[in-house]
């Protein structure tokens, strides 16, 4: 590396970090609403201790600094790609659907840290071309750093799909036995609410956790009806969406539960083993890949290699 290589880089790093200071001193800074009206609330009490919630220990006690010291920087990019994005609305059904357990604030601060990880890529290449000469040309190393940040944005994006249809799968593979166990508590003799309770003890699955979510509704005022409707609002399955309308049409209709349920658990095991065979007959056109271009080309190879060796020699 020459020196006029060497001095463009410390310089273009300098200059870097003395943006950095800049853009983050207090005076550049914008002033949040929370920074005007802190000095107006510091009498208040402090909350309950039981309320707060609990940060989150580091897995390292070392980086505890390293961490505090990027999570407002990973805070504020996150605000600015879910600005440039949008959809939050679409998003949030997304996460909810995915289960709910992360928020749209740490959906993209994680699609950031995927981003950074796939520019790393293109920036080493960029900084083997500058330091030693060797790698692609300039111009496609920048592109790589696009494009890694942008396939980290889209992989982050993926992996949330593929999460959403691994719970499906999960909860459509559970609805038979829930559906059968409400079929059974319900002629017992118990009441819709309390078969939801009995069941929702007695199941552990992602399922089980949706009624229990739809029986925390209703304890805090929502009717029945209303919260098994929130079951199908977060989820977009249609035989829980179907599951869901038959159950509120019978309790507001008093007609018989029992025999719904059972209709509906008969009707997810028959798409369960349609989906099965569908499953099975996409399958087998796949194994015809390996078996024609593989296997077939190495049968005539062993068959015809012999007599081929044996025309040579006679012929020699």
């Amino acid at each position: 590396m020459t020196m006029v290589a060497a001095g463009a880089l410390l310089g273009l790093l300098a200059g870097l970090g003395l943006v950095i200071v800049v853009y983050r001193s207090p005076r550049a800074r914008r002033i949040q609403l929370a920074d005007r009206i802190d000095p107006y609330l510091r009498d208040t009490p402090s909350p309950s201790r039981l309320l707060a919630d609990r940060p989150r220990a580091s897995s390292r006690p070392g980086l505890a600094a390293v961490e505090a010291l990027v999570r407002p920087l990973l805070s504020d990019v996150a605000g600015r790609l879910d600005r440039f994005l949008g959809g939050r609305a679409a998003l949030q059904r997304r996460l909810t659907q995915a289960g709910g357990r992360t928020s749209i604030e740490e959906f993209r601060v994680q699609q950031v840290i995927c981003a950074v990880s796939g520019a790393l890529v293109g920036a080493f290449l960029l900084a083997l071309r500058a330091l030693l000469g060797v790698g692609p040309p300039a111009l496609v190393s920048v592109a790589l750093v696009v494009a890694g940040a942008a396939g980290g944005v889209v992989g982050r994006e993926y992996w949330l799909t593929r999460a959403i249809g691994e719970r499906e799968d999960r909860m459509l593979l559970e609805f038979p036995t829930v559906a059968e166990l409400l079929a059974l508590a319900v002629t017992a003799g118990e009441s819709a609410i309390g078969a939801l309770e009995r069941v929702s003890r007695l199941t552990h699955g992602e399922l089980g956790r949706e009624l229990r979510l739809a029986l925390a509704d209703a304890r805090a005022g929502a009717t029945l009806v209303q919260a098994l409707e929130g079951i199908a609002a977060r989820t977009a399955l249609a035989p829980l969406t179907r599951f869901v309308d038959g159950m509120a049409v019978a309790i507001e209709r008093g007609t018989p539960l029992a025999d719904i349920l059972r209709a509906q658990a008969m009707d997810v095991r028959e798409a369960g083993k349609r989906q099965l065979l569908e499953a099975g007959g996409r399958k087998e056109i796949a194994m015809m890949i390996p078996v024609v271009f593989l296997v077939l080309p190495t049968t005539v190879i062993f068959a015809f290699y012999p007599a081929l060796v044996s025309f040579t020699v006679i012929a020699q």
